[in-house]
């Protein structure tokens, strides 16, 4: 049945004026016919049609990604054979009794073979089952009415209790203008079917497709644990179209397309369409059952044997100043280094939802023995171009919301945090000041201190104030041997106390913010090993120290309830 849906295939191409920025696009369909050409709306240029089709329907000029159909996406997607369809049999009752809107979806429904603007069912990815819908632009251009909002809510009721991690492949000109009200209505209909879900702790994967706006957009396309997105959809919740019409606002280049939606926070990441198969399948390996992933903890402790204490040199050359300007040397190693090297299967995920996609701070999902964990990071740059990217390691106030939008992610499916500190401070200046920088250092305070699942940080180079103990509430406090962890920075606690920045050396033995002084304190659990300043030279010895100490720490934790686990959080910090 797919391949002969397959042989019927509309390509919908996307005419775009010159200037990539005036973004006055106008969808219009070509019937391509027997022959062995086709034209690509974006570039242009004449193409072979088996070319694009062997492609993954992607023109291999300009990388353009012609629309599919829903048959063509669950063929790409799904393992051979493993689709069942559900719901085929609903029909629209025309609530506002719409002059000619039932003759018009006999039409559509005879040119598609659909009965719908959207097809639903359960399949496998890689052996994995998964509840699936695939929007259709072919359509009505995927408007949501009655029915799709009914198909889609009972896909979603149905993963629910099927307890199936749920995909939605977006795409949608909005809400279907002939049912009126009760078009609007499924956006509400939707999106508690996906709270229930979500409250049972089953994974939701949207991906936005081109175009994906309108009421799709401010419902259930949104609502994804993970987001992702092909490059250049349109994603947005007035078009392009309207907003211009409504208001007259001349639109920035690359307005509304996917990876304008990336730098501003909103999704997750941009997928090219030859990796979304294996993206998906990873995403849903690493959000197993939550009784699969406590056998995973025995799994890595039966083949990984606790390792032995290491001592650690008494190093008399490096005195605390020393120190402090190992911590921040260019050659330091930062939070990616550690996370590629002691992780596997690392997906970084982006965006706090709301503002910005910030750079200072990493985080996404990875394994270790097994074992899915959340990482987080401050990411300090290694040349100038990589700093101004990264902010020099000093987070705003989305980045601190990012990252405790994983965290709250992770508390969902039972997964541990690491978070790795490395940075001077928070970001001061108007743009934190505007976004709420102390609130957000604050929320993360109070939200870390109540989470569910054990939370262990390790200080990799600077640990500046407030904006390091933002990823520091946790259950452990780890230090590299030469990294540092203070109340400001030494130039700033001699300039206050002694009117003098000259005397920062001599603050930072008063300050005792080495992890020798640090330890002693009871501030911190643990010290790493760290004989020579951490470089690319010694990455595999301390990323080896790191690993071993984290099995450590996960197997420690592993039988712990989520109250145990807080009240130990609580009590830690209450004891200061």
């Amino acid at each position: 049945m797919l391949k002969e849906m397959f042989k019927k295939t509309t390509y919908i191409s996307i005419e775009r004026s010159q200037s990539l920025g005036d973004n006055k696009v106008a969808a219009a369909e070509e019937k391509v016919p027997e022959g062995l050409w086709m034209k690509c709306g974006n570039c242009g240029e004449a193409v072979y049609t088996e070319d694009v089709e062997n492609n993954d329907h992607v023109c291999p000029k300009c990388g353009y990604n012609f629309r599919l159909d829903a048959w063509q996406r669950i063929e790409m997607v799904l393992d051979e054979g493993s689709f069942e369809e559900w719901n085929n049999d609903l029909e629209t009752s025309n609530p506002l009794n719409f002059p000619g809107y039932k003759e018009k979806l006999t039409a559509v429904r005879e040119k598609t073979g659909l009965n719908e603007a959207i097809v639903t069912g359960e399949g496998k990815i890689h052996g994995q089952s998964v509840a699936m819908g695939v929007c259709d632009s072919r359509f009505l251009m995927g408007s949501m009415g009655e029915v799709v909002g009914e198909k889609v809510t009972r896909l979603v009721e149905t993963a629910t209790a099927k307890k199936l991690p749920l995909i939605i492949f977006c795409c949608s000109g909005g809400a279907r203008m002939q049912e009126g009200i009760v078009s609007l209505m499924q956006m509400a209909k939707t999106s508690q079917a996906i709270k229930r879900h979500n409250d049972n702790g089953l994974l939701y994967v949207s991906v936005l497709t081109d175009p994906t706006t309108g009421g799709v957009t401010a419902s259930f396309a949104m609502l994804g644990d993970i987001i992702l997105a092909e490059p250049g959809a349109l994603i947005g919740f007035a078009g392009p179209r309207v907003i211009e019409q409504t208001i007259g606002q001349k639109l920035p280049k690359g307005f509304q397309r996917s990876e304008f939606l990336l730098e501003k926070g909103l999704i997750d990441g941009i997928v090219k369409r030859r990796e979304l198969r294996d993206t998906l399948s990873e995403i849903v390996r690493m959000h197993t059952a939550k009784e699969d992933r406590i056998n995973t903890y025995s799994h890595y402790l039966r083949k990984n044997k606790p390792i032995a204490a290491i001592p650690l040199k008494d190093n008399a050359t490096m005195d605390c100043w020393s120190k402090v300007l190992a911590s921040r040397s260019a050659t330091r190693l930062t939070a990616l280094d550690y996370i590629n090297k002691i992780f596997k299967d690392f997906i970084e995920l982006h965006g706090d939802r709301a503002f910005r996609d910030d750079g200072s701070i990493v985080g996404g999902i990875a394994t270790i023995g097994g074992k899915p964990v959340t990482v987080i990071g401050q990411q300090k740059g290694k040349n100038t171009k990589e700093n101004i990217l990264r902010n020099f390691g000093m987070p705003y106030a989305e980045g601190y919301r990012k990252a405790l939008r994983l965290m709250k992610q992770a508390e969902r499916f039972n997964r541990p945090i690491i978070c790795f500190v490395d940075t001077p401070g928070a970001f001061c200046g108007i743009e934190a000041e505007e976004r709420g920088q102390g609130e957000a250092i604050a929320r993360n305070l109070y939200e870390m201190s109540g989470l569910k699942v054990p939370v262990l940080t390790i200080v990799i180079g600077e640990g500046g104030s407030g904006g390091a103990l933002a990823l520091a509430v946790g259950n452990e406090v780890w230090m590299l041997e030469n990294s540092t962890y203070s109340i400001l920075s030494p130039e700033g606690f001699a300039s206050i106390l002694w009117k003098d920045s000259k005397r920062a050396g001599e603050a930072s033995e008063v300050m005792k913010i080495t992890a020798r002084d640090l330890k002693e304190l009871n501030i911190i659990e643990k010290i790493i090993p760290e004989p020579t300043p951490a470089c690319e030279d010694n990455l595999a010895d301390i990323a080896g120290f790191m690993k071993g100490y984290i099995k450590e720490f996960l197997a420690k934790y592993k039988d712990k309830t989520a109250e145990e686990i807080v009240n130990l959080r609580y009590d830690r910090f209450r004891n200061f």
